[in-house]
């Protein structure tokens, strides 16, 4: 996916997930595995509650390809514990 149709793939209707996903894409994304970048497209096929329920640690996702994207989320937002 290239870079602009990324961004706005990352722009979700909630300000909350903009302000995780976004600067995530600007200071993180290009220092992933391609693994990981993809792990990255697939999570933003999901839905916004669920995005920001695991997020805020409310749950984990069940799939352990997505669970994984979101702690590297958490671990370069400011999400941590």
């Amino acid at each position: 996916m290239d870079r602009n149709r990324l961004f706005w793939a990352s722009r979700r209707g909630m300000l909350e997930l903009d302000l995780v996903l976004l600067p995530f894409l600007e200071n993180v994304y290009e220092t992933l595995s391609e693994e990981d970048k993809q792990r990255y497209i697939r999570l933003l096929d999901e839905q916004d509650q669920d995005l920001f329920a695991w997020f805020l640690r409310r749950e984990d996702p069940e799939d352990p390809e997505l669970k994984k994207i979101v702690q590297i989320i958490r671990d370069n937002t400011g999400l941590q514990d």
